[in-house]
């Protein structure tokens, strides 16, 4: 049953992932800050948007949830990035890119079943 953004699937997910990137993006060298600072900002607002958008009506939860699927696609699109700029190991970059598309597959069906 779920009481709270806590119990979410999507916001677990989203949750256990950040610490992942931060620690993959802290291999980025010192000219990869601005998109070390990028991708840390995008992973961390999947999370947030759930959260703040939760218990508020379904429409606007339902919006909430959009912009948190845009975070988790730009999420992957900066870990794209790094990997072809060869910032961090490209193997932990990849995984993450995978772990983000299954999260955000599953922002995408929660929004839709929302109710």
């Amino acid at each position: 049953m779920i009481k709270s953004f806590n119990d979410l699937e999507t916001y677990q997910k989203a949750k256990k992932l950040y610490p992942e990137v931060v620690e993959f993006s802290m291999q980025f060298p010192k000219e990869g800050f601005h998109l070390r600072d990028q991708l840390c900002r995008s992973a961390n607002s999947i999370q947030a948007n759930i959260a703040e958008g939760y218990g508020r009506s379904v429409s606007e939860f339902k919006m909430y949830l959009t912009r948190s699927l845009g975070s988790c696609n730009e999420t992957g699109s900066h870990i794209t990035d790094a990997i072809n700029a060869k910032f961090g190991n490209a193997s932990e970059g990849e995984r993450l890119f995978s772990e983000y598309d299954v999260l955000g597959k599953q922002i995408y069906r929660l929004r839709e079943k929302w109710h």
